[in-house]
């Protein structure tokens, strides 16, 4: 299931040369940390990158022996779409991983790392950056403008629910997940597994494969999910699964009328080959 508030907040997928990388941002320590598995197939392409890592830790003893303090364990989006605990390390051990990969890409890699590095400095001082870089490599994909605004306006409207959840005494992560399928299915009659597998989708983020129309109704469910909260004030998990249905309630309304109005069906099996280019 989605937990957007990672994604947006801590979790991101940054891209090298238009691959995926997962990261993590340590806001204690102040450091990335990137998925050691998602670097290591970037830069020696293997067709079984488990097999890559086994035969690279054989072959240089110093980093077999160190692994363990190279490597630190972080729930990030797994190959199942579900949050997992999976090898990560810091720019530091990734420099150190890198030196026993023999690639040509290791070099423009490590000028990718350090410029990660500094934009996450840079975003934490001025916040409006991480906004105009998410727009940037929106556009790249090739959404349109309306779009992309509807999108990052969708993850603030995110950021406020989890910050009330976390208020009402719910544990971020799997009870994150739990109240987030209990919105999706009061507004769209899915859960979100169900969701994703009517958009023909596995790993990938289901907002990012949302209408606009989608985006706006979720964020209405959302939203009112906030606000019901603020007013109600309940505490843990089941007294906010009550709210979670009352909020998502709340755009099943307007779904139902918008598909009365315009006799069409809200709740769309298109996905980015869809939407890209307006299609």
């Amino acid at each position: 299931m989605e937990n957007e508030t990672k994604m947006s907040k801590q979790n991101k997928i940054q891209l090298f040369q238009d691959q995926k990388i997962r990261t993590h941002w340590d806001e204690k320590k102040e450091l990335w940390y990137f998925s050691v598995q998602d670097v290591v197939q970037v830069l020696s392409a293997s067709k079984d990158v488990k097999q890559y890592i086994k035969k690279m830790k054989s072959r240089d003893a110093d980093l077999d022996s160190n692994w363990g303090t190279i490597c630190t364990p972080v729930k990030m989006i797994a190959s199942d779409g579900k949050f997992r605990k999976i090898q990560t390390s810091d720019t530091e051990g990734i420099f150190r991983i890198i030196q026993s990969i023999p690639s040509p890409k290791a070099e423009p890699f490590k000028r990718w790392l350090a410029k990660v590095g500094a934009e996450r400095i840079e975003e934490t001082e001025d916040p409006e950056l991480a906004f105009d870089r998410a727009m940037a490599t929106y556009l790249k994909k090739g959404y349109s403008k309306a779009w992309i605004n509807q999108r990052l306006k969708s993850i603030e409207v995110r950021k406020e629910l989890t910050d009330e959840w976390q208020e009402r005494g719910v544990k971020e992560g799997l009870e994150y997940a739990i109240l987030s399928d209990e919105i999706t299915k009061a507004w769209t009659g899915k859960s979100i597994k169900d969701y994703k597998k009517l958009k023909g989708l596995k790993k990938e983020n289901l907002r990012d494969n949302m209408s606009n129309l989608e985006l706006v109704l979720n964020m209405l469910a959302e939203a009112s999910t906030t606000e019901i909260s603020k007013q109600k004030q309940p505490d843990g998990l089941d007294e906010n699964k009550i709210i979670a249905k009352k909020g998502g309630g709340v755009a099943k309304k307007a779904r139902l009328e918008i598909e009365k109005q315009t006799g069409k069906k809200v709740i769309s099996s298109k996905n980015p080959q869809h939407l890209l280019g307006n299609k």
